[in-house]
């Protein structure tokens, strides 16, 4: 499971701390995996599974910030992940990594239907384990941030997070602090031997996009055509920034550029410099070779994910601000499992 390391202009505990939280990460995800496969195995509890660490559940509430206002953005199944078989190993020294801090950690997963298979297994553990990294994503000891709820939907987030291994580091739709102004880029995917820079264009399914000139590309959907303006501004402006982030930094890591579309088509004549374009028909090849890369988290990665995520903007508030508002948030939700007789039958079984 890849490790969204920022998202969007959100307060993330990767930012604190880039040598303890993405090795804290996966023993986390590992060990309760181990946990909830042997309950499994055993026939153990069958409504809850116990978090090895804990704190006090939140409620996120959503509210746009200022750049959620000022931007606008664009957003297969998901292939299994091997929970087993996901490469951990580091080259941070053991000195570099600091010890687990209990406090900050919460990951409790509750069966909402009884699994028959352990790929069924798998698969409720890592939507489960989703909402919670998007939390841990958001929000640290002494801060949070607003979730916009459309994230926890969001398939494109989902493929990358739950298809990738745990040693890519994302961030996803980042705002950069660019001569004393706020731009938004799209995605960043850092693996242990490259960056990835990738522009998504996902209108509609079976859309095609033909790129006919530098500044607009045509967009086809069954007989109707438009002029969209070119993903490749776009993905110019983001490759610039951190070229030029990892240039000034000493990073020696090479930049790719991609676009991207999932469920449509894309038609580009010739060729573009250190730029691919994958489409609906290239997507799994190329998405099955970057979950097959095996390498360990490096050096070189960890300091380019710290650069970057350096000149990131961040928008956070203090926890003790938020009390009222989680207090009304957890009130709520509590209404909403009174009023759910699916979840009422599910405390009634647990209770007897």
């Amino acid at each position: 499971m890849a490790q969204l390391i920022k998202l969007q202009d959100y307060i993330s505990r990767y930012q604190i701390d880039l040598n303890r939280y993405p090795t804290q990460f996966v023993r986390l995800k590992r060990t309760q995996w181990e946990s909830v496969k042997e309950q499994w195995e055993n026939g153990g509890p069958a409504q809850t599974w116990e978090p090895v660490m804990e704190m006090p559940e939140e409620e996120e509430k959503p509210r746009p910030t200022i750049l959620q206002r000022l931007f606008g953005r664009k957003k297969s199944e998901d292939e299994d992940v091997d929970l087993e078989d996901v490469s951990v190993e580091s080259e941070l020294d053991e000195e570099d990594v600091i010890p687990e801090e209990a406090t900050t950690l919460h990951f409790e997963s509750k069966i909402v239907f009884e699994p028959k298979t352990i790929e069924e297994l798998k698969r409720m553990y890592l939507d489960q384990f989703f909402h919670f990294q998007i939390k841990w994503a958001s929000s640290t000891l002494l801060e949070k941030s607003y979730v916009d709820p459309r994230y926890m939907r969001d398939t494109l987030l989902r493929t990358f997070m739950q298809g990738l291994p745990d040693n890519y580091f994302l961030l996803y739709f980042p705002v950069f602090q660019v001569k004393k102004a706020p731009v938004e880029v799209d995605l960043i995917l850092i693996t242990p031997t490259e960056v990835l820079c990738i522009t998504p264009i996902e209108v509609q399914d079976q859309a095609v996009y033909v790129a006919d000139g530098e500044r607009f590309w045509t967009q086809k959907i069954d007989k109707t055509s438009k002029k969209i303006l070119s993903p490749m501004i776009q993905l110019n402006r983001m490759e610039t920034i951190v070229s030029s982030l990892m240039h000034y930094n000493d990073i020696e890591l090479p930049v790719r550029r991609i676009v991207l579309s999932r469920n449509g088509y894309i038609d580009y004549p010739g060729t573009a410099f250190n730029t691919q374009f994958i489409d609906k028909r290239k997507f799994e090849k190329w998405f099955l070779q970057l979950k097959r890369a095996k390498s360990p988290m490096k050096h070189m990665q960890i300091k380019a994910a710290a650069v970057l995520l350096e000149h990131t903007e961040t928008t956070s508030f203090q926890r003790d601000l938020w009390k009222s508002e989680e207090e009304a948030a957890e009130h709520a939700a509590q209404q909403e499992r009174n009023d759910n007789p699916l979840q009422q039958a599910a405390q009634a079984d647990k209770e007897q």
